[in-house]
């Protein structure tokens, strides 16, 4: 074993992505930390973990008995929705509300391109029964349930073949009683149905979104469950009785049992460990407003860090479907590496959203690649190595990404080979832009005051063109970004979201009745934190009080400190500032509504001081390996640029770019008009950015 990380114990973050699966591996005691990656396994993301456990432990010389933790980021629960491979689900809700999941909102997905069609309904009209009940919107019972309707359905659903079943019904956020009665129904006739009841996941108002969050979660309990299952089972075959835990959408953590009961909370995995991540470098950095950039081989994801704080939202669609549980605002979009340019019925050059993905992968990889992607057009310009990747791991065939980006691109456009690869990469850059614009400009943010995290293999590459569109002064590439989600894994800590609605004027009668629905929830976050034997000293709990003015539609967040008592006239107060940092403006004299009351229980892990660290550097000489000619716009021609090995660029020592900078897990460009240093904590700070030409 390595003498330096012979520390106690060890800490493993792993993130599946579409093409790679990052992993990185924390020294407990030192707070060391190493890397690795490996290819994807599509067909089974548990055994890509499997093998990159594997692999890294052997690389560093760890025991597997000296594993005190895996935690991971997974897409499963979003591919399966993505590609409408859930298992067969019905649905029983009361008696008339039916199609309430096929009428949803009655709004278009694009107002104007009638081609757009909202997606599938996920369970067909045969499997939705209603029973006769009904709750009015106190929760008090204006018509029993029928037990006697329930059982027949029951047999019904059995007959079906049906694997999993959501059980919702009206205003059952107010009083659960007769969803309990279902539930426990099914539970006891069909023990082999996956059934979850809205009032289990989300005891929330706004009948649709309820409805397609619990069918959702649904529809991908059941491969859930098998997926986890094979990834328990593998972490146990390599002799580690380390049970793993999953990253969910709000950036915390959830052990396998909730993981099984609420695997439509994982629908963001791995995106929102990057964002805690990245939140927690750029404070270290000195940054409080970060647009995070994480670029893959499949997707980039965007979100927004404002005074050190992830931005938060409970509204948002997975593969446009709404899933309305507590989420990091990310965007996500069909623009990676792996992403494949192709000619539309115009003749004009698109990027996306398709992707090789890791199977096969671009062509340049030589794994059976046919459509040209960025990562061919990257290697064509020698922004990437045209020889190999990933430490001399992957070998590059730059002749077999210049002919099919001849054959596809530039021979139907007419453009030299070179010129095509620069299309490519604008196109990609400016619908990478479009997303950034979308999570600020749009939503009132002065880019000119933040600086974008660059992060994910492909996100260093294109940073310095993207900040460049976007007005973003600064870019921050943190150490091996490829791996930054599998890292921010080992910085997220345990939590679950708990909420009551509870529509009401804001008077102090029902500020009272807030305060009680705080209590209760509190009970509930530490009753459920003593079953993730989280110590009482390493509990915290977040509180939010969702509120809107009379007659609005949607609510503002104001949060609540849990251990100060709160005046109605504070919270008052507090909300009509929060509505001007949202709307720009407040009404005084307006009724204000309390609608939900929000709790996150958090049970805090222990980060190291020192995690992250560089451990050596050398001189600038030193890092030089060798020198590229590269094409960094379209008026630059090919540039002999120095290529640099990461880890031994010098600490705080401004340099003049162009540069490439490479490492394990991706590579940085810097232009030529930048100018770039090393900062004490290891990431590069790059400034003085400017559009190319």
């Amino acid at each position: 074993m390595n003498k330096k990380y012979g520390g106690i114990m060890y800490r493993i973050g792993v993130d599946v992505g579409g093409t790679f699966t990052d992993l990185t591996l924390l020294d407990e005691t030192l707070g060391d930390v190493k890397f690795h990656k490996v290819s994807s396994t599509p067909a089974d993301p548990s055994d890509a973990i499997l093998i990159g456990i594997r692999e890294l432990l052997e690389k560093f010389g760890v025991d597997s008995g000296k594993v005190s933790f895996i935690g991971h980021g997974t897409t499963v629960a979003t591919n399966l929705v993505i590609e409408r491979r859930g298992a067969r689900t019905a649905l029983i809700t009361t008696r008339g509300f039916r199609d309430v999941l096929e009428i949803g909102r009655q709004t278009r997905p694009h107002l104007y391109d009638y081609q757009v069609q909202n997606p599938p309904v996920l369970v067909p009209r045969a499997l939705r029964f209603e029973v006769s009940e009904r709750m009015n919107r106190d929760g008090e019972v204006l018509r029993a349930l029928d037990m006697v309707e329930v059982d027949a359905v029951i047999e019904k659903i059995i007959a079906s073949g049906a694997e999993a079943v959501a059980v919702c019904f009206l205003h059952a956020y107010r009083n659960p009683a007769h969803e309990a009665a279902v539930r426990d129904r099914l539970r006891a006739r069909a023990p082999g149905l996956y059934v979850t009841a809205s009032s289990d996941l989300l005891p929330e108002f706004r009948e649709y979104e309820r409805l397609s969050t619990t069918v959702l979660n649904a529809y991908s309990g059941p491969r859930m469950q098998t997926y986890l299952d094979r990834l328990a089972a593998n972490v146990h075959s390599l002799g580690s009785t380390v049970v793993p835990y999953t990253v969910h959408s709000n950036g915390g953590l959830m052990s396998i049992p909730t993981v099984r009961q609420f695997p439509v909370r994982t629908c963001l995995s791995g995106p929102a460990a990057g964002v805690v991540g990245a939140a927690v470098v750029a404070k270290e950095a000195g940054f409080d407003n970060v647009v995070t950039f994480d670029v893959g081989g499949t997707s980039t994801d965007v979100s927004v860090i404002v005074d050190g704080h992830p931005q938060f939202t409970s509204n948002r669609t997975v593969a446009d479907y709404p899933v309305k549980t507590p989420m990091i605002d990310i965007h996500v979009i069909g623009a990676g590496g792996g992403s494949i340019a192709w000619m539309d019925d115009a003749a004009a050059l698109k990027v996306g959203p398709q992707s090789a993905g890791a199977v096969p992968g671009p062509v340049a990889y030589g794994r059976g690649g046919t459509l040209p992607t960025v990562t061919d057009a990257n290697v064509i310009l020698h922004r990437l190595s045209p020889q190999a990747l990933l430490d001399g791991k992957l070998k590059i065939e730059e002749a077999a990404a210049r002919e099919v980006v001849t054959q596809k691109v530039a021979g139907p456009l007419g453009l030299s080979v070179e010129d095509a690869a620069i299309g490519i990469l604008r196109i990609a850059n400016a619908n990478m832009g479009r997303a950034i614009r979308s999570v600020s400009t749009e939503r009132g943010h002065d880019l000119s005051k933040f600086a974008l995290m660059a992060f994910g293999g492909a996100g260093p590459l294109h940073a310095c063109d993207v900040a460049a569109e976007c007005g973003i002064p600064t870019v921050i590439v943190p150490r091996e970004p490829g791996t930054m989600c599998a890292r921010g894994i080992l910085l997220s800590d345990i939590s679950l979201d708990f909420v009551r609605t509870c529509i009401m004027p804001a008077t102090a009668q029902s500020w009272a009745a807030a305060q009680r629905n705080f209590e209760e929830m509190r009970r509930e976050g530490a009753a459920w934190l003593d079953g993730e034997h989280v110590a009482p000293g390493m509990r915290r709990f977040v509180q939010f009080v969702e509120a809107r003015y009379e007659g609005q539609n949607f609510e503002v967040a104001v949060p609540i400190p849990p251990d100060v008592a709160v005046s109605l006239g504070a919270f008052l107060a507090d909300f009509a500032a929060a509505h001007r940092a949202e709307y720009g403006y407040d009404i005084a004299d307006r009724q204000v509504e309390i609608v939900n009351c929000r709790i996150k229980a958090v049970g805090l892990v222990p980060k190291p001081y020192n995690d992250f660290r560089p451990e050596g550097v050398g001189t600038l000489a030193e890092a030089r390996i060798g020198v590229r000619t590269a094409v960094f716009s379209a008026t630059s021609g090919r540039v002999a640029t120095p290529v640099y090995e990461r880890g031994r660029l010098p600490l705080e020592t401004v340099f003049a770019g162009p540069a490439i900078v490479e490492e394990m897990s991706s590579t940085t460009i810097i232009p030529p008009s930048a100018k770039f240093h090393v900062d004490g904590a290891g990431n590069i700070i790059i400034t003085n950015i400017k559009a190319s030409q």
